[in-house]
């Protein structure tokens, strides 16, 4: 038999054991319908479904508590109540799926297609964000994962690094779901060559004063610098910082790292005396054009 031919019968070979393994991965849930054999016991046979509250009524034994467990983990459960109610001495029993209701991932957000999507193995979060569409411009790379059942909380960054997104991906699970948020956008206005608003989707949502003021195009040679300022939103109060720019890029005066919706105002040098509240500078953010990075 020649090589190809005999890769092909060993692929051939293997293709049903991955798909077996991966099927016994998922988690049981509610709603699902099991199919429950129990070796040299055919009359223990059953079909069962699920119940809401996650139990599974069995011909003997009672009912057992499956959810959150693989196929594996619930026939191990079941073997336990078996011998408890000295059933059976030695039980062993096959927990399969023959339907799983649970097989849908929902993605929200700021994702192309939001939607749910169906899946009946764990899939990689890059391929569940790659059936949505891939992240909309104003997307947050810090993307939350909320586990089917349990509620645990994954956080994922989706890196512009192909290696270190490959690297730690996580697995999704049917039943989960994935929420993008937006990116928080920080602005400056004023006498700067692009004023408007610039979203913080790039170096894990971290940007500082003299950064944001590159993305900006720098400094028109109107404007003045030393007499910039920081307006920083505190509940529904404004608070204005002086931010000495020229001094910051100098390196005279350390870098100030920026928190969403944060303005910062470079002044004409015109209205070097002229007073500028921290709330008109506010208000005409809602007006300001937003760019990604």
């Amino acid at each position: 038999m020649r090589a190809p031919s005999r890769l092909l019968i060993l692929m051939l070979l293997i293709a049903p054991l991955s798909w077996a393994q991966a099927k016994e991965s998922l988690l049981i849930g509610p709603g699902d319908m099991l199919h429950v054999q129990v070796f040299d016991t055919p009359e223990l046979e059953e079909h069962s479904l699920v119940t809401d509250a996650g139990d599974l009524p069995l011909i003997l034994g009672g009912s057992v508590m499956v959810a959150h467990l693989t196929p594996a983990q619930a026939g191990t459960a079941i073997e336990d109540a078996l011998r408890r109610g000295h059933f059976l001495l030695t039980p062993r029993v096959l927990v399969t799926f023959e339907s799983n209701e649970t097989q849908n991932v929902s993605v929200l957000g700021e994702v192309r297609q939001p939607g749910a999507y169906p899946i009946d193995t764990p899939r990689s979060i890059l391929d569940v964000l790659a059936l949505a569409g891939g992240l909309t411009d104003i997307a947050d790379r810090q993307v939350l994962l909320l586990r089917q059942g349990t509620s645990e909380k994954v956080s994922y960054y989706l890196s512009n690094a192909p290696v270190e997104a490959f690297d730690n991906a996580v697995l999704v699970y049917p039943g989960d779901k994935i929420i993008v948020p937006k990116a928080g956008i920080v602005y400056i206005l004023g006498d700067v060559a692009h004023p408007g608003g610039y979203t913080m989707t790039e170096t894990r949502a971290q940007i500082s004063a003299l950064q944001l003021l590159s993305r900006a195009g720098g400094t028109n040679h109107t404007a003045n610098p030393s007499h910039a300022k920081l307006i920083r939103r505190l509940g529904n109060a404004f608070s204005e910082i002086q931010l000495p720019l020229s001094a910051m890029q100098t390196g005279r005066v350390a870098d100030l790292q920026l928190q969403a919706d944060d303005i910062v105002y470079v002044p004409f040098s015109y209205l070097r005396n002229f007073a500028v509240g921290a709330g008109s500078i506010a208000a005409s953010v809602g007006s300001a054009a937003v760019y990604r990075f």
